[in-house]
Parts: C-alpha cells; structure tokens; sequence
C-alpha cells in the first residue's frame, strides 16, 4: 500500500488490524485474468479494534451495523486489472466508508411553520385537481 490511510484528523487505518484475502475477479482481463487471484477484499475487525476513540467506535458500530457481520467490516474490490490498484481501491474506499460513519451527526432540525403561500398553493392545487374529477362527471363519461 501506499501509505497509511486517513481516516479523520490524526486517525488513520492500522495496518496490523487489516486483513487482506485474494481471489479471482471477473473483470477485464482476457486470458490473464483466470490466472491471478486481483479481486481483494479487506476486513477490518471494528467490534474489537483499539485505533479508534471509543465514541467514534460506537457511532460506526451503530451507523454500520447492517454491514457487518460479527462486527468485522468487509470490503471489496475488483474493478481493475492489477491487485495492487484493487488494494489501493479497497483501502481508501474503507477509509472513506469509516470516515463518513463516525462522523458528529449534524445540528438537530427546527421545526419551521408553514408559511401561508405554501398552505395557499397547496390548497389551490387540491382544488384544482377536484375540479378535474368533477369535470369528467358529467355526459358522455359513462
């Protein structure tokens, strides 16, 4: 790999933690491609990592849960030709999945009236679509 991969701020992927598997992808690649094992899958163990503050571990925990499976987080790539770009793939893209999880939620929402043109159009707009359905009520429609 080229190098470690960011997280956020000084956090990043531990390399030790990671665990890589190869395989046969079904990519491009002519005759090349049924000899050399290119596709990659990367687990990550989040359940039981130590490299994450214990706040953003549970956020991701929470965030990612449908993703995991027995609290290790899997990652896949295949789409290139060489096992090193699909390695490169694979790590940035569970860089950036971890990154986007164990993110602050944003500000709580406001609750906002509505405002009088809004409730304005949208009963003219029910009226208008009455209007249609009365109109196809009359002779000739039966």
């Amino acid at each position: 790999m080229s190098g470690p991969y960011v997280i956020r701020g000084s956090v990043a992927l531990p390399e030790a933690e990671l665990s890589w598997r190869f395989s046969k992808s079904s990519g491009p690649g002519g005759q090349h491609v049924n000899t050399t094992d290119s596709q990659v899958e990367l687990r990550f163990d989040l359940a039981r990592t130590s490299a994450l503050p214990q706040v953003w571990k549970e956020r991701a925990l929470e965030r990612l849960g449908t993703r995991l499976r027995d609290g290790v987080l899997t990652v896949r790539a295949g789409e290139h030709r060489s096992q090193w770009r699909n390695r490169e793939t694979a790590a940035v893209r569970m860089a950036s999945l971890l990154a986007e999880a164990t993110a602050p939620p944003g500000p709580a929402r406001k609750a906002r009236k509505v405002s009088r043109g809004a409730k304005e159009r949208r009963l003219r707009s029910k009226r208008m679509r009455g209007d249609v359905k009365r109109g196809r009520q009359g002779k000739g429609w039966d």
